[in-house]
């Protein structure tokens, strides 16, 4: 049972930058899709952005442009760097590392992003 462990979340003023990482525990890190996802109060959790074990990156266009995720697969972590922030971006964020193949999925415990002047 991989543990993940994220990070990096705080309060930043609109336009602002943060970067948020996810360490995981799993060995074999490397061959897992990664992704980021948010909940903001009242709404369902969205994919803000993944990469599959090829490097393949997705992103959800409210992002594009100012979000970039990437991994570090010696050190099994992941990354979400945030720039231009907007307070629309507030919300809670979750990292998750999946295999379809294999079936397994674990997440983050979540790390909050409130995005304020």
């Amino acid at each position: 049972q991989a543990q993940l462990v994220d990070s990096g979340g705080g309060l930043v003023q609109p336009g602002g930058s943060l970067r948020l990482s996810c360490a995981a525990s799993e060995n074999a890190f490397s061959v897992y899709a990664v992704g980021w996802y948010r909940q903001a109060p009242g709404k369902q959790r969205e994919l803000v952005a993944s990469m599959s074990a090829f490097g393949t990156i997705d992103t959800v266009d409210s992002v594009k442009g100012r979000f970039a995720i990437s991994r570090d697969n010696d050190k099994k972590t992941m990354y979400l760097q945030m720039d231009s922030l907007k307070p629309e971006d507030t919300a809670v964020y979750y990292c998750k590392l999946w295999h379809a193949g294999l079936g397994r999925e674990y997440w983050g415990q979540g790390t909050q992003v409130t995005v304020s002047s």
